[in-house]
């Protein structure tokens, strides 16, 4: 059952975070990958929610745990394409792009895990 729980979440994140980029790509002609900022920023913010859930709880959170934080975040968020588009960055020279998206990245995404910990942890309190 958790498997299948995965699963689902795990293709529930992925056309969430196609649909999202698509929407991030549309109109914009800037180098920065808005896209998967916005993608990763996010999963790390429902993470830190479903995190303050589950300590809350008692409990391992079990199949909303494996469908929401496994599956449906796990999949959200992208390390390779993050690395993809680092890398793509700095082999176009721009290097000022590249520094800037490994930064921001890494500096948002701790800060909305955090963020989405502290909400979980008022409302479930």
């Amino acid at each position: 059952m958790t498997a299948a729980m995965v699963m689902l979440g795990g293709a529930g994140g992925a056309m969430l975070r196609y649909l999202i980029d698509l929407r991030m790509q549309r109109g914009r002609v800037s180098a920065f990958p808005w896209g998967t900022l916005v993608v990763n920023v996010l999963g790390s913010a429902l993470l830190g929610l479903l995190t303050a859930w589950v300590l809350a709880t008692g409990t391992a959170g079990g199949s909303v745990f494996a469908l929401a934080g496994v599956g449906l975040c796990g999949s959200l968020t992208t390390f390779s394409t993050f690395g993809y588009d680092t890398v793509q960055l700095i082999s176009q020279r721009r290097h000022r792009h590249a520094a800037a998206n490994v930064a921001v990245t890494v500096l948002s995404g701790f800060a909305a895990a955090l963020a989405g910990l502290l909400a979980g942890s008022a409302l479930w309190s």
